[in-house]
């Protein structure tokens, strides 16, 4: 049985080697569609070797792309990364087990493993940031990701669905400046997804309240407060991204309304 690690990646320079390196004994073949990187990640996957083999693609959106990258897997099985996540050891020798079983009726088409996830440098254990479970192994053909343009997951079309207990680690968001460009950039397609989905209220509720509730809910009553500073500046900034949302689903249907009109 053969694995491809399937990645997208742009402009990934600080993560992609760690991410290479977890897979570097496990892969099979490395899947990498790149999106126009101008920084040093191309020549950093190129010294893995022939392994890794690069697509230079315009990019799609979150899906298209990574949907693009499954189809040009070879492998029995394929492990979806994204440019940022590393397996940890134990998680990598699991699934090296599971390669390796000849499956029977009735086994995991697929598997879910926890996500650790690294905010600000620290490991963000509470208010549903751990376990944080994804499913991201498959046998090749069994799924796909679902077409959001954010927040996109992949879906099994029918099948057992196993768990794995190693972690998947996700170096996400090292410094404020960083998270504040990611939910700038995020709240915008959020908002897009709203407008398509009909949902453009705008008021006090959804830019205070709900954004005031959800840091409440996050930081008080799951556990937020626990991460420490980091905790404090990811539940406050993520409440941020929702109040942006909102605003943004309302600029963009109010512009939609005046150019009909």
């Amino acid at each position: 049985m053969t694995l491809s690690v399937t990645i997208i990646c742009c402009n990934e320079e600080a993560n992609i080697g760690y991410t290479l390196a977890s897979v570097s004994d496990l892969a099979d073949e490395v899947i990498l569609v790149d999106s126009g990187s101008t920084d040093a990640t191309l020549e950093i996957a190129a010294s893995f070797g022939p392994k890794v083999k690069i697509f230079p693609e315009p990019w799609k959106g979150f899906a298209p792309q990574k949907n693009s990258a499954l189809a040009k897997a070879t492998g029995d099985w394929v492990l979806s990364l994204d440019a940022d996540e590393s397996l940890s050891p134990e998680l990598a020798d699991e699934i090296a087990r599971v390669i390796a079983m000849q499956p029977a009726n009735g086994s995991p088409i697929a598997y879910r493993f926890p996500r650790r996830n690294i905010i600000f440098g620290r490991w963000i254990k509470h208010a549903g940031y751990y376990p944080d479970p994804k499913v991201r192994l498959m046998r090749r053909g069994a799924g796909l990701f679902e077409n959001r343009l954010v927040h996109e997951d992949l879906k099994i079309e029918s099948g057992p669905i196993g768990s794995l207990r190693g972690d998947l680690i996700h170096y996400a968001h090292p410094t404020l400046e960083i998270y504040l460009e990611h939910i700038d950039r995020y709240s915008s397609l959020g908002a897009r997804m709203a407008v398509d989905e009909g949902r453009r209220s705008f008021g006090v509720g959804n830019i205070v309240v709900a954004p005031l509730l959800r840091f409440i809910y996050d930081y008080f009553f799951r556990g937020g407060f626990l991460d420490g500073r980091e905790g404090l500046l990811l539940h406050l900034y993520h409440s941020v991204y929702i109040s942006w949302k909102y605003a943004k689903a309302w600029e963009l249907s109010r512009g939609s309304r005046d150019r009909q009109d």
